[in-house]
């Protein structure tokens, strides 16, 4: 097996140069190479795909117990400075290359039905590529200098996605949106790197950890400044995986096509920010403010995504939302020391999420049909309804993500959310009573979202709700960005299908099939981590234990208190359905009536707690204002003082040159008169 170890560093290189090659295609030969939609699609899926072999043939090799493996080479020295570059494999690295790589190719498979007539289609597939591989070389990544660049190049290759559709205002601002939170995160991230460096002289994480620990505890260094060195480091992971106050650039990056949103939202960007949290845990582990600091920002997270996706209208943004809970949960694990936990729902979250928001993308291709290419009204739940019977594929799959998300056993979500939740339970009960009700709030917001999409009477062909949303979002009915029709078959109210439609549509084998893949491991793969014979655990344990440890702690399972704590949790979750269902689905309950008589509240839910309002109003207008003032200053008092330097130049000069006549006598006259005048001054 080693050989194939030696050439692991083709995973992260096969995806780049499969963007790098049809990229200079698109720059050199743009016609030609656009022109070869088919073709460029099929060489980057390869490229891709060959990478998602390799990586299970790594993880096989790692489940068999072989060692890490280690490829190091020197990269930059100066003095006694030697910097090294390379690779590693150990369990944590190929079981992310695994979820990376499978989520990406299937996205990838998807994107060709939903892009197929976007002209953008080469370009997106080259991005897609890039994107891919920023997150693998990520993922193999050995310390944390190269942590940081493949950290930075994710941040990118983001940027470019999210505004794609670069010609429309909301994208635009999207992607500025998420590049700038994203830089003050990584802006901390890089202080934190180069205070750990500073103390420990090392970039490599368990040398970090180990020399950490005993500086702080033979007193050469504070555990306060130790502590905000890791605090600044988080802050990466905070921006990176959207975790309070850091996140409101996720919910905007809807504006971006929906195979990135998945593939953003489920297995890589926002992933990066949990796995950085993995590797540093040999550094974080040893300080407990720091790991309270992220189980607490990790809880407030998931409570505050689940009360905004609450009341989210867009099937999207609610999405988005959900994803923020659900790192929430995995920072939260993190935070309670429960490694293995967060990882574990890591990795379920992965497939279930991204299998949820391919099928809402499949929705919006169904629902063009019916509104037209147009954003506010094809992924408003309030148009939709009833398309399970014209969707049964899409809704099927949907309906497997929402049971696993809502952590309804036997599917994916239920094993690894109890599992944090218990372990939440052990470390601070305010903890448990956080993720306990955020429980709940998921199964209702899920099951409101696809009670109001999937079931019911189907709502697309009512104008007076057109009419409303579009009044309501001021937003004119234009043909540009979702990519599933083009600009032309819209101009002749056509679909891809070659006519109108009262009526939406099934999505085709290349969208729905990733969908029946997904579904898979969404309903599955929780089975790896069941409490009675948990081999993810085995596998996956942190840093400072060993398998004997992990072994001898399974033992311990005690089934009476595993039902008592996944009763409560299934129990909050069937609570939610239970609602949602008489709201949405029987409608006994006025969900309209009640959000009348709470109208505080709902609107600072809808209004996502006026958080963006906030930021609004103290960053971005504020940084303006004081903008002006700066302005100002210049203006007034340095260009002020440069030009009074100027005029008192100019008005001296233009005095002076009368004194220059050329007359001697004048000139006599001068110095008797200055003569005379010191005479009187020192006789004074």
């Amino acid at each position: 097996m080693e050989p194939l170890y030696q050439y692991a560093w083709l995973i992260p290189v096969l995806p780049l140069a499969g963007a790098m090659l049809v990229g200079l295609g698109l720059i050199s030969y743009s016609r030609a190479t656009s022109n070869l939609r088919q073709g460029s699609a099929v060489f980057i899926v390869s490229l891709l795909g060959t990478a998602m072999v390799l990586s299970f043939a790594l993880l096989w090799s790692q489940i068999n117990g072989h060692e890490t493996y280690t490829q190091m080479f020197e990269w930059a020295a100066a003095g006694e400075f030697r910097l090294k570059m390379g690779y590693t494999i150990d369990h944590l690295t190929a079981l992310m290359l695994v979820i990376v790589t499978t989520v990406a190719f299937l996205v990838m498979v998807y994107t060709d039905g939903y892009m197929a007539h976007d002209p953008g289609y080469v370009r997106f597939y080259a991005y897609l590529s890039l994107f891919s591989s920023s997150m693998l070389g990520l993922v193999v990544s050995p310390n944390l200098v190269q942590v940081y660049v493949f950290w930075e190049l994710v941040g990118v290759s983001s940027y470019l996605l999210i505004g794609f559709w670069y010609h429309r205002k909301a994208a635009a601002d999207a992607c500025q949106k998420a590049f700038v939170a994203n830089r003050v995160g990584d802006f901390g991230l890089l202080l934190g790197m180069l205070g750990i460096y500073w103390a420990t002289g090392s970039f490599e994480f368990e040398v970090m950890g180990d020399r950490l620990q005993e500086l702080v505890e033979t007193g050469a260094l504070s555990a306060a400044l130790a502590t905000l060195f890791a605090v600044l480091v988080f802050l990466g992971p905070v921006a990176k995986s959207a975790q309070f106050p850091l996140h409101v650039w996720l919910p905007d990056a809807m504006e971006g096509p929906t195979p990135i949103s998945a593939l953003i939202h489920a297995a890589t960007m926002v992933a990066a920010g949990v796995f950085l949290i993995a590797r540093m845990y040999p550094v974080f582990e040893h300080l407990p403010v720091v790991m309270n600091i992220i189980a607490w920002t990790g809880a407030f997270t998931a409570f505050l995504g689940a009360t905004i996706a609450i009341t989210q209208n867009d099937i999207k943004k609610g999405l988005a939302y959900s994803t923020i809970s659900q790192l929430g949960y995995m920072v939260m694990a993190m935070g309670v020391g429960a490694y293995s936990a967060g990882l574990f729902h890591l990795m379920t979250h992965a497939y279930f999420k991204a299998m949820l928001f391919l099928c809402s993308g499949s929705v919006i291709h169904g629902m063009e049909a019916v509104v037209g290419n147009n954003p506010v009204l094809a992924q408003d739940m309030r148009l939709m309804g009833g398309l399970r019977k014209y969707m049964p594929i899409t809704s099927t799959c949907f309906l497997i993500g929402t049971l696993a998300i809502c952590g309804i056993p036997p599917f994916a979500g239920f094993w690894s959310k109890d599992e944090i939740l218990g372990n939440a339970f052990a470390a601070n009960q305010a903890l448990w009573i956080v993720g306990w009700l955020t429980a709940g709030m998921t199964a209702f917001y899920m099951f409101r979202m696809y009670f109001s999409t999937f079931e019911g009477d189907f709502r697309g062909n009512d104008e007076e709700i057109k009419e409303q949303l579009l009044v309501a979002n001021s937003a004119p009915v234009v043909a540009f960005g979702l990519g599933a029709m083009a600009s032309k078959e819209l101009e002749h109210g056509h679909n891809d299908h070659g006519h109108h439609s009262d009526s939406p549509h099934e999505s085709p084998i290349t969208m729905t099939l990733p969908l029946m893949a997904l579904a898979i491991p969404s309903t599955l793969i929780g089975l790896l981590g069941t409490p009675f014979a948990n081999y993810f655990e085995q596998l996956i344990y942190a840093p400072g234990e060993s398998l004997a440890e992990v072994l001898e702690e399974l033992t311990e399972f005690e089934m009476t208190e595993f039902l008592i704590m996944a009763g409560n949790s299934v129990g909050i979750a069937l609570i939610g359905i239970t609602l949602a269902s008489l709201m949405y689905l029987s409608h006994k309950i006025d969900h309209g009536a009640i959000a009348e008589k709470i109208k505080p509240l709902y609107n600072f839910s809808l209004n996502k707690w006026y958080l963006d309002d906030i930021n609004e109003f103290l960053f971005v207008k504020g940084s303006r204002r004081l903008a002006r003032q700066v302005l100002e200053v210049d203006y007034k008092i340095v260009d002020g003082a440069v030009n009074l330097t100027g005029f008192i130049t100019l008005l001296s000069g233009e005095g002076l040159k009368y004194l220059e006549n050329g007359r001697a006598q004048f000139y006599a006259l001068i110095v008797f008169v200055a003569v005379l005048g010191l005479v009187v001054v020192s006789g004074i």
